[in-house]
């Protein structure tokens, strides 16, 4: 998975750098068709914001988020994206299922 970091009116620490990349490490767990993602931090005047972008096997998933502190926002950012990706990923897996999750024939 590469991982893409920005920054809007700020340089962005290697701490901060690596605090992202741990987190979303977390996404991989949960699918392993994580291309990459892109993700853009800006600081406003009252909160903090997160923003992602991740591409996942032909389909991209976005999301936000905003927090008092910028380990806050991204923390609500990786929570969003993880259930974005769990929801995406059950829809893959009960595409051939039927509700008692027995594989369902055609012909």
């Amino acid at each position: 998975m590469q991982v893409h970091i920005s920054g809007q009116q700020f340089d962005i620490s290697e701490r901060l750098r690596r605090y992202v990349s741990t987190k979303l490490q977390r996404l991989e767990r949960h699918f392993d068709h994580v291309t990459n993602v892109h993700v853009t931090l800006k600081q406003g005047k009252q909160s903090q914001f997160a923003e992602a972008t991740v591409h996942v096997s032909g389909r991209q998933l976005h999301a936000d988020a905003a927090g008092s502190g910028m380990h806050a926002a991204i923390d609500a950012l990786v929570d969003k994206l993880d259930r974005q990706i769990k929801r995406h990923k059950e829809k893959l897996s009960d595409h051939h299922r039927d509700e008692k999750g027995h594989k369902r024939f055609s012909g």
